[in-house]
């Protein structure tokens, strides 16, 4: 299956273009690839923000101050830690 795509007139500033171009050729990509790629990134940037933002809505930090606080537990075994 085949994604759909559209045109989109885009204007960019002259500075803009210009680096844009560079970098997508360092990059060996197409102008529209690259700038394509930097707007899916752009998005993936913001929902993810607000995928948190939600979760911390919801967040009961009374409950969580409560389940920090308690007593109890063990401690770490000697060999237990990051390398």
């Amino acid at each position: 299956m085949t994604a759909r795509q559209s045109t989109y007139p885009l204007r960019l500033p002259t500075s803009v273009r210009a680096e844009v171009e560079r970098r997508a050729k360092a990059e060996g990509a197409s102008v529209n690839q690259f700038v394509a790629t930097a707007v899916a990134e752009k998005l993936a940037v913001m929902n993810t923000a607000a995928f948190f933002a939600e979760r911390r809505s919801k967040a009961d930090f009374a409950a969580f101050d409560q389940l920090m606080s308690r007593s109890g537990g063990v401690d770490p075994d000697d060999d237990d830690h990051l390398p």
